[in-house]
């Protein structure tokens, strides 16, 4: 009897296995939150040079302030004040005048600060002045401040998506969740009420860690636990979660216009997830490969439990667990990344699925950069960039089972590559037929994305698969830093960037054409199984 077996004669995808994602999944679906939350928290807000408000009567009148603008900001092009200039002496000449050619006229930079506009939102950290009363003004020659603050988020998503899948694999997946849900509570909470942009930089950091060590977690935990016949719906229930995520931010940020608040209440769930997370059962599988066999045949019981199934739990023994994983304790516990790169099976497995994962993230947060000029509200595009992966995620879904995992990622991404490419051959005044290629784009980019996750927590064995989906989540994070800078090619020739990120994905999919099919396979759990897949004649040097 392998373990599959085991899992199947204690209820198969039973009520344990309902429950026990939904409590896995229920953090999956906010902390998606993170990732764009800075499109509104650090949103800018029309803004101009401050006027004093002690210079009314600069000009021997009592100045309304529609003419103290004009009388101290030039306007730009459209006919708005600019953001960064001012004159250097008050203009009281063109009060009430109709001189538009005001370009020879000496200007400086703000020197009282900036007024901004805040119809659309109360505060964000670029107008920052809550607590401390002195504003971030995160605007003109402070500007890239703002893009500073995402990097750094990022690189903590980077750092904790090799940290945490290494801790994992070293202390057990449900102890270290628990800690993430309690990092991100604590860091995202202390975001949203320290005073200063450096603090605002730091926390944010520790917060991208714990992001990335929940993300990566959560799939792991879930796919062990599930049988072979469950995983396909149970792994695209894990992207389906995360998409929802990003609906459900979208009205959240409509309705709170304060970014503290925002911050706040994206974050402070994530003590209940820390209080609940006890509940959560630790992974079977990687118990039997620690050795702690008492552990897991009591796992395995309290599973049979509350799926109805107790006679077929007292059945279990510890020789059946004996057999069905062999142990690996000491082995486990001294494995590196290296040994993602250090046999044959692995190495291809390991490169091919770094290919894939960057390729996909790259082409999917390109695309997200175009919604911002389909002309909607940054609400409505947010709630559309979530509800586009749905249809995605779902074809996505169907296709795996039928034609497994190796397929549908090949074509997911070499038909989004070639999407991409023939958007550049559409004429400029075809709004309408770009905007079906960019959306049709997205959808396969979405279903890539959902078949990536499945396809990396199953090709990699238990005892390195935390290492192996932190660095498949490392090299995704990567491609989604780098689509911005590619982007800005654009300036230098308009379709470059779109070239670059068609060919990315159609290499992705030929790389995906060199991946094991894992449809209707059993999870493996040691390196050596992976490498017999691939060659039934390897030998462990």
């Amino acid at each position: 009897m392998g373990f599959n077996d085991l899992l199947e004669s204690i209820g198969g995808v039973g009520y344990f296995h309902i429950l026990h994602n939904i409590l896995i999944l229920i953090p999956v679906c906010i902390v998606s939150f993170h990732s764009y939350l800075q499109n509104f928290t650090a949103a800018i807000p029309n803004h101009h040079c401050h006027v004093p408000v002690d210079t009314k009567q600069i000009c021997d009148a009592n100045l309304t302030a529609k003419e103290l603008l004009q009388v101290y900001i030039p306007m730009n092009k459209e006919g708005k004040p600019k953001e960064c200039h001012q004159f250097k002496v008050a203009q009281c000449h063109i009060i009430n005048t109709t001189v538009s050619n005001v370009t020879d006229l000496a200007t400086k930079p703000c020197t009282d600060g900036w007024t901004y506009n805040q119809s659309q939102f109360v505060s964000t950290i670029i107008s920052e002045s809550v607590i401390t009363l002195l504003q971030w003004d995160l605007v003109c020659s402070q500007q890239a401040l703002k893009q500073v603050a995402q990097s750094i988020y990022m690189a903590g998503v980077l750092v904790g998506s090799a940290f945490f899948g290494w801790l994992s694999d070293r202390f057990g997946r449900r102890r270290v969740l628990m800690w993430t849900h309690l990092q991100v509570a604590v860091a995202g909470t202390l975001v949203a009420l320290l005073p200063t942009f450096s603090s605002y930089c730091v926390f944010r950091f520790i917060s991208g860690m714990g992001t990335s060590g929940i993300f990566i977690i959560s799939l792991s935990l879930i796919l062990e636990w599930i049988p072979m016949r469950g995983r396909t719906l149970a792994g695209n229930c894990y992207g389906y979660f995360a998409s929802s995520g990003q609906m459900i931010l979208a009205g959240l940020a409509y309705y709170l216009r304060n970014w503290r608040w925002l911050q706040f209440a994206a974050c402070v769930p994530f003590f209940l997830f820390f209080l609940y997370s006890w509940l959560l059962v630790e992974s079977a599988r990687w118990l039997i490969l620690k050795g702690k066999l008492d552990h897991a045949l009591r796992n395995l019981k309290i599973a049979a439990w509350v799926n109805g199934k107790k006679e077929e739990g007292e059945k279990i023994t510890i020789e059946m667990l004996k057999e069905n994983i062999p142990m690996n304790s000491s082995k486990v516990s001294s494995y590196s990344f290296l040994d993602l790169f250090r046999t044959p099976g692995m190495r291809r497995i390991s490169c091919c699925l770094m290919l894939v994962c960057f390729s996909t993230h790259f082409a999917f947060f390109a695309l997200a950069l175009d919604l911002t000029t389909f002309g909607f509200s940054i609400f409505l595009v947010q709630l559309i960039f979530g509800a586009i992966d749905i249809p995605g995620k779902l074809i996505c879904t169907l296709t795996m089972d039928l034609f497994g995992r190796q397929k549908t990622q090949a074509v997911s991404l070499i038909l989004s590559g070639l999407l991409i490419i023939g958007g550049i051959f559409v004429p400029q005044g075809m709004m309408a037929l770009h905007t079906a290629l960019a959306t049709l784009a997205k959808c396969c980019l979405s279903g890539a994305m959902a078949c990536v996750l499945q396809f990396s927590g199953e090709l990699y064995p238990t005892e390195v698969r935390q290492r192996g989906l932190g660095l498949s989540f490392m090299t995704a994070y990567l491609g989604s830093v780098l689509a911005p800078v590619v982007y800005l090619l654009g300036d230098i020739v308009s379709f470059l960037p779109y070239l670059i990120y068609g060919v990315a994905s159609i290499v992705a999919g030929v790389a995906a054409c060199f991946l094991l099919e894992t449809n209707q396979a059993l999870l493996p759990d040691t390196i050596e199984e992976v490498e017999s897949r691939f060659n039934p004649t390897w030998i462990p040097h």
